[in-house]
């Protein structure tokens, strides 16, 4: 099974599992880490960077996580705006399943209705898993 794993911050196989269950055995993973801005102004001024920076550690340290653990993963940073961050990877990743790694508040907050929007507009599974902090 191919599954496209959201995550604005880095999570672990445990954390997969529990929002997968027996489907991650033998699954190939695609972490996309959108480069979030903490704040409207830095996206408005194109000071992204710091977000871009954040992404690409956040997908290199859940890749680095699953691999040890066993499972099948790449990664990729995305765009900052979510939706645009999967409609990205599910055209060169042909996702069976879609996890979103969602964050109850804060700077790593997805809109509310991100997965079922996803899931309407993908025509793929979508699970939302949330990440304790």
């Amino acid at each position: 099974m191919k599954v496209l794993l959201l995550t604005a911050e880095p999570v672990d196989e445990p954390f997969l599992r529990a929002a997968l269950g027996d489907d991650l055995a033998g699954a190939e993973v695609l972490v996309v880490s959108p480069a979030l801005n903490d704040s409207p102004l830095a996206f408005w001024v194109s000071d992204s960077d710091e977000a871009i920076q954040r992404a690409e550690d956040v997908q290199l340290e859940t890749v680095e996580r699953l691999a040890e653990d066993g499972v099948d993963a790449a990664g990729d940073t995305g765009e900052s705006e979510p939706m645009q961050a999967l409609q990205d990877a599910l055209a060169t990743f042909p996702a069976e399943r879609v996890v979103i790694a969602s964050h109850p508040e804060g700077e790593r907050a997805y809109r509310e209705d991100l997965a079922a929007d996803a899931e309407r507009r993908f025509g793929v599974p979508v699970v939302e898993a949330q990440v304790s902090r």
